[in-house]
């Protein structure tokens, strides 16, 4: 049905605070208190209590603006253009000023309180408006959103799976650490008025909804509240934000992170300062996170992403020990190769054909340390780790189901994505007409399916054009090497012709991993416009659209150049005289060590180099933006001149001296990105799981300081796990088994050597030379000269016998690792249950609680004859559903 303008219901609110004892305000200004200069006594109160001046009203959100002063206001400026310029920013500031007034006396109408407080100096003036949303309007918003509230507590019985086998053991876990203030459980059910006396703690009312759930209503408040044309978007107040008419707008901190230096009893510390104490310090990198705690704090949406980092984290310790020993069975087994024992004591019998047309004749025996390195990387237990790699990666996947469902269990979101979860604000705004949800049953906006999905398949041909951005950059960065190969080749210096492949190959990947960073900036700007434009219903749906989009342009943007080097290079490079060519420049073909030990250095630069820069980008760059903030904010801040002792700032000020929180999209692509290196391409480097566990231990530490520390407090989101996330890691996973296969199959030397042991010789003698082929006779012929070159070929530059009969076995292979390993994942996914017992056995007894209240409930109503027994089952069973 059409959109229809429906009276806002919410301004009856205002007249029952009164029924509650509560103030009732007037006029706007009324509820302004304008402080200019707050007394040093009253910052020293207000820095310990998130309130107002009276001493008790919650601070529950902050607005603020920036405004000349009055003095600066009525100064003319002198020149044409400056008095053009002027008169724009006159107009601008006037009806930044119109549009704060609408959206203020608005929030005054819903009954939100409003305390303002002003610093400003010669130039600028900061408003701080402080807002309190009061019992009457919390409750209305509580129902409205669905919020969750207790009915019983319980005892928090939270464990971890270490703790519980190191207690079976007897042995004392050193992970392990008391955090004071453990919240409780709870049995919760969605929050309706009329069942108020139902609730846990409902007479309180300054303390019965969380500060995270008051932001969460406050947040709704503002997000959905008009200031001017609704059909042109003029609502909420993101788009104040973007429009400039406030410069901030967060909820408070509870209280500063630092502990006094005389010290503090933990039972009477801040939630903030439990955080910073027993998780976002350094010394604490080898603790559990106090998960409850974070989710008490920050919300699920948070919480469950640092449940899943720390899941990951403690699952790369068997990785990285299995991959370590791999890479040292490879340094063991270097020095005792046979091939490279002939390749090191050949001398001058291997004369290799030139690599170009002007590039001399080169030996073989010139390799020598590039071919052993190789070795590192290619030797039989790459295969094992290969496998025992994508088992682990399954068993890492069920298992974070199991987890996934417990947290959502513990923290009362199984259900939220399904029943609970509301229409985004901006959708809300936008929508063109309503329907009518078919699970709820209320009447929502809706934008038609048929428009969403013209829309969606429009931005898929701007992500298809971005994605050719990205081959063409690719086929730029192969060109590259292969000029700078064959200019280096050219030189005719023995040193520098054997390391012409290496030289262009490391200087390529330090260039694409350049291409690649400044492609990534691009096109996630992109992908968010292109993401708001599809209309999505909920921010759920919103942030999987955007999370597949960029997603999608990542992978090939960051696993192009492995898959290449892993697939394609040296597949089509020819033979002497009649060499393959792209844009008249001859083929990359794979270096003295083979292409795997060109794919470790690639996945080495790129992996490693991209986490370097990220911690770095991580650490420094929020120190500076925070210190410029601070720098900037403080300036315009008034000062008492004739006090010579500093003033501390309020809470609202210090707060917004932090930085805007830039949600966790950036954290989760980092490390999906490095869960993909550390599966499809683990055969080419058995390291990677090592250096992703050594770059998570640090991870954690720095997301948590930046959260608790650097960053303003957000607002409370829920969530039912880690979303899309978790659909992309499967993918990986199955794309992980046939990278494997294919690079075991191809890319290793490890089927050429086994197929030498049982046709030729066990002990590998002569195997160099069975990879060697001839120059054919016209090539000789022309320079009158004979060399070799690597390949299964003829002396008349057809493929051999022996390469049909490689191309079957490694064809064969594949088939049979790919089955071999999928049946055995699947078979771990039928053996380990999603939902773990304890917790499926906590389902069916609230399910049972509940329904004996509302059985208890039902026999009160009949006994007291209120109501009939049909229209009290009725009730009965709505309330069921209610729970």
């Amino acid at each position: 049905m059409p959109r229809k303008k429906i009276k806002d219901d919410r301004t009856h609110l205002i007249s029952e605070d009164q029924d509650a004892g509560e103030t009732s305000y007037g006029s706007l200004h009324r509820d302004f208190v304008e402080i200019s200069e707050v007394s040093n006594s009253s910052q020293g109160k207000q820095d310990t209590a998130n309130v107002f001046s009276n001493g008790h009203t919650r601070i529950d959100f902050v607005l603020v603006w920036e405004t000349a002063c009055r003095a600066q206001e009525g100064q003319g400026v002198e020149g044409s253009d400056s008095e053009s310029t002027g008169t724009w920013w006159k107009t601008h500031a006037v009806l930044h000023k119109f549009w704060r007034k609408k959206f203020l006396n608005k929030l005054q109408a819903i009954g939100i309180r409003m305390e303002k407080h002003v610093a400003e100096d010669k130039k600028k003036a900061v408003h701080y408006l402080l807002l309190s949303a009061p019992w009457s309007v919390l409750c209305y918003y509580a129902e409205d959103l669905n919020l969750r509230l207790p009915l019983q507590a319980l005892a928090n019985q939270a464990s971890n799976w270490s703790a519980r086998m190191l207690r079976r053991l007897g042995m004392p876990n050193l992970l392990a650490e008391e955090v004071p203030n453990l919240p409780l459980d709870h049995y919760t059910c969605q929050f309706k008025v009329n069942k108020l006396q139902w609730f846990l703690g409902s007479k309180e009312q300054d303390s019965f909804f969380s500060s995270t759930q008051r932001h969460q209503i406050l947040r709704e408040i503002l997000a959905t509240t008009p200031y001017g044309n609704i059909e042109e978007g003029q609502v909420g107040v993101d788009r104040l934000l973007n429009e400039g008419v406030f410069t901030a707008a967060f909820p408070l901190h509870d209280g500063p992170y630092k502990v006094p230096r005389e010290g503090l009893d933990a039972n009477t510390l801040n939630q903030r300062q439990i955080l910073f104490q027993y998780w976002a310090c350094w010394r604490n990198w080898n603790k559990y996170q106090p998960l409850d705690h974070i989710r008490q704090y920050f919300g699920e949406k948070i919480a469950f992403y640092f449940a899943w980092l720390g899941f990951y984290t403690g699952w790369l310790l068997p990785a990285a020990v299995v991959g370590t020993l791999v890479f040292i069975m490879g340094v063991f087994m270097m020095f005792d190769d046979i091939p490279s024992q002939e390749i090191c004591e050949s001398e001058d019998q291997f004369q290799m054909c030139p690599l170009c047309k002007k590039c001399p004749y080169w030996l073989l025996s010139s390799i020598c340390s590039m071919f052993m390195a190789g070795r590192l990387f290619d030797h039989g237990g790459t295969v094992f780790f290969s496998v025992f790699m994508t088992l682990w990666a399954v068993m890492f996947l069920e298992y974070w189901k199991r987890m996934n469902a417990t947290l959502a269990h513990r923290w009362d979101c199984s259900d939220f994505e399904d029943i609970e979860e509301r229409p985004r604000p901006e959708f809300v705004a936008m929508a063109p007409m309503t329907m009518r949800n078919p699970i709820t049953g209320v009447e929502e906006p809706y934008f038609p399916k048929r428009n969403q999905i013209h829309r969606i398949l429009a931005g898929s041909m701007v992500i298809i054009m971005m994605i050719s951005v990205v081959v063409m950059f690719l086929i730029s960065i192969i060109l590259y090497r292969a000029i700078i190969s064959l200019l280096v080749a050219s030189s005719r210096d023995f040193r520098f012709v054997a390391s012409a492949s290496r030289i262009a190959s490391l200087t390529g990947s330090v260039v694409n991993l350049i291409f690649i960073l400044m492609l990534s900036k691009i096109y996630i700007a992109l992908a968010h416009f292109l993401t708001k434009w599809e209309m999505h219903r909920t921010q759920s749906k919103f942030e999987d659209a955007f999370t597949f989009k960029v997603f999608i342009f990542q992978f090939v943007n960051f696993y192009s150049s492995p898959i290449y080097i892993a697939i394609f290079k040296g597949r089509f490079v020819g033979y002497p005289g009649h060499y393959g060519t792209l844009f008249s420049v001859r083929n990359e073909e794979c270096g003295p060590g083979g292409c795997l030990i060109e794919l470790a250095q690639e996945l080495l630069v790129i992996m490693v180099g991209k986490q370097m820069i990220n911690n770095v980008q991580e650490i420094v760059l929020p120190k500076l933006k925070g210190w410029w903030q601070k720098y900037n904010l403080r300036s315009k801040m008034t000062s008492n001149e004739a006090s010579s002792a500093p003033v501390p700032p309020v809470p609202w000020q210090s707060n917004c001296e932090l930085l805007v929180p830039e949600g966790l999209f950036d954290e989760y692509l980092e490390m999906v990105l490095q869960f993909g290196f550390v599966t499809i391409f683990v055969a080419a480097f058995p390291l990677a799981p090592l250096f992703a566990l050594l770059n998570n231990w640090a991870e954690i530490r720095v997301d948590a300081q930046k959260f608790v520390c650097e960053y303003r407090r957000p607002v409370a989101e829920r969530a039912q796990g880690i979303g899309i996330w978790f659909y992309i890691l499967e993918v990986i996973t199955n794309l992980a088994v046939i990278s494997n296969a294919f690079l075991i199959a191809f890319t290793s030397d490890f089927l050429p050597r086994l197929y030498y042991q049982y046709t030729h010789a066990t002990n590998l003698h002569g195997y160099v030379n069975f990879t060697l082929a001839y120059a054919p006779d016209t090539f000789v012929s022309q320079y009158n000269i004979t060399c070799r070159y690597r390949a299964f070929r003829e002396a008349t530059g057809q493929y051999s016998l022996v390469h049909w009969n490689l191309l079957a076995i490694r064809l064969g292979f594949i088939i049979v690792f790919e089955h071999v390993v999928f049946f055995i994942t699947r078979l771990i996914e039928l053996m380990v249950p999603d939902l773990p017992e304890s917790v499926e056995i906590k389902v069916k007894r609230e399910r049972y609680l509940a329904k004996q209240a509302l059985a208890e409930n039902q026999v009160l109503l009949e006994a007291k004859g209120g109501l009939s027994k049909s229209s009290t089952k009725a009730a009965a069973n709505k309330d069921w559903e209610a729970a």
